[in-house]
């Protein structure tokens, strides 16, 4: 994911979000009601279910500290440059720019942990009779 325009990044997260935005629905479709339980191997469809959620997890993890750390590393050489020259105004925008982007992308990352604690809280509650991962 490129990490320049925020909006684009945010968009692209909602997309990878996809997953946890559904989990009831997913996991309603895949633990079968008590007439259904011998036709469908619920430990398997859990399973396979818990590894989508953490591979999104993971990805999205991924993606927020790189851009993070991109723009970290923008931010310290912008400042750098300020101080060089610190009359420079549109040195000076760029810089609060990508401040507020870094302020943005670290809201992000606190919003990844809500998502992530609420889908495995429900995951937890629904397969936990099927599937128990090593955690």
């Amino acid at each position: 994911m490129e990490c320049g325009d925020f909006l684009e990044f945010q968009d692209a997260l909602q997309k990878m979000r996809q997953i946890d935005d559904k989990i009831i629905y997913l996991l309603n479709t895949t633990i079968p009601t008590e007439s259904f339980k011998a036709q469908v191997d619920a430990t398997a469809r859990c399973k396979d279910l818990f590894h989508q959620i953490q591979t999104g997890h993971s990805q999205r993890e991924i993606a927020i500290k790189k851009c993070l750390n991109t723009t970290r590393d923008k931010v310290k050489k912008l400042k750098d440059q300020k101080d060089n020259n610190p009359d420079d105004i549109s040195l000076l925008k760029t810089l609060r720019k990508e401040q507020n982007n870094l302020r943005m992308l670290e809201s992000e990352l606190s919003v990844e942990e809500v998502v992530k604690s609420r889908t495995s809280k429900v995951y937890h509650e629904k397969c936990r009779g099927f599937y128990k991962p090593n955690e």
